[in-house]
C-alpha cells in the first residue's frame, strides 16, 4: 500500500476556534498542552510515560474523536458505565487521509470487562472465536480480539494492552500486530512495556513534564529500567530493600 494512503489518522490539533484553558484539566498537564505537534507514524505511534502524564487521557480523547465509544470496541459498542471521560476529545480535530481504514478498535485494559458484558448481552461473539469473552482469562481474551476481532486495513487504538499479557503473550501480541501491520493497518498505543515498544522502527513520543518529546527504544526508561535490573537484579534488590541508614551510606 503507497505511504501517501495512510497514516490513516495523520495527526490531531486543537480546532482553530477551540477555547483553551490551561489552567484546568486535563490542558493543564504539560504533555496535553503539546497535542498541537502530535504526528502519527503510518504503522505503529507509541505513547510512553509515567502515570499522571496524560498518555491514556490524550489517548481517550483522539478515539472518541474518532467516533469510538469512551470505553472501548468498535465504533458500534457505544456505551459508558461513569461520567469519568474528559471533554478534550471536543478540543480536537483529527487530520485523516484521503482513504478511510475499514475496520476500527478501541482497547482500553480497565474497561476490557465492560465491553466483554457488553458482548454477551448482545451475543455478539462470532467474531470474538466464538467463545464469551468473559469464559476465557484476560490475556485470552485479549488475543482472541487480536487474532479473530480484527481483520486489518484498520486503525486501531489500544490503551496498556499489557495489563492483560504475560511476557510470552506479549510476544504474540507483537507477532499479531506486525501481521495486522501488513495488511495495511495502523496502530497507537499506550504502553509501560519495554517488550511492545520494541516494535522495529515504530515512532515512540514520550510523554513528561517537558511536553511531548520523540525518543528512540533504547533511549526509553522502560528499556533502560529494565535491562539494569536484568542485568544487576540481587543489587537493585539489595539497594530497594535497603534501610535508610544503608541507603544514605
Amino acid at each position: 500500500m503507497p505511504l501517501a494512503a495512510r497514516p490513516y489518522l495523520q495527526r490531531v490539533s486543537f480546532k482553530p476556534d477551540a477555547e483553551l484553558d490551561f489552567e484546568a484539566y486535563p490542558l493543564m498537564i504539560p504533555a496535553v498542552r503539546e497535542i498541537e505537534s502530535i504526528e502519527f507514524h503510518p504503522d505503529v505511534t507509541f505513547f510512553v510515560g509515567e502515570n499522571g502524564a496524560g498518555k491514556s487521557t490524550v489517548l481517550e480523547a483522539i478515539a472518541v474523536a474518532m467516533g469510538f465509544g469512551p470505553e472501548g470496541g468498535t465504533k458500534n459498542v457505544q456505551f459508558r458505565t461513569a461520567e469519568s471521560t474528559s471533554t478534550l476529545h471536543s478540543l480536537l480535530r483529527p487530520s485523516r487521509s484521503a482513504r478511510k481504514p475499514k475496520d476500527g478498535y478501541f482497547l482500553r485494559a480497565e474497561s476490557f470487562f465492560n465491553v466483554a458484558s457488553y458482548m454477551d448481552e448482545v451475543g455478539y461473539l462470532d467474531s470474538y472465536g466464538g467463545k464469551s469473552l468473559h469464559a476465557q482469562s484476560h490475556g485470552e481474551s485479549f488475543m482472541s480480539l487480536l487474532v479473530h476481532k480484527l481483520r486489518g486495513n484498520g486503525l486501531y487504538l489500544f490503551d496498556e494492552p499489557e495489563a492483560a499479557l504475560s511476557p510470552n503473550r506479549q510476544l504474540a501480541a507483537l507477532s499479531a500486530i506486525d501481521q495486522l501491520v501488513k495488511e495495511e493497518s495502523q496502530f497507537i498505543i499506550a504502553t509501560h512495556s519495554p517488550i511492545l515498544l520494541s516494535y522495529p522502527n515504530a515512532k515512540i513520543l514520550q510523554f513528561d513534564s517537558a511536553g511531548i518529546t520523540e525518543v528512540a527504544y533504547e533511549d526509553t526508561e522502560h528499556y533502560a529500567v529494565t535491562r539494569d535490573f536484568l542485568n544487576h537484579y540481587q543489587r537493585r534488590l539489595e539497594q530497594l530493600f535497603a534501610d535508610d541508614d544503608e541507603k544514605a551510606s
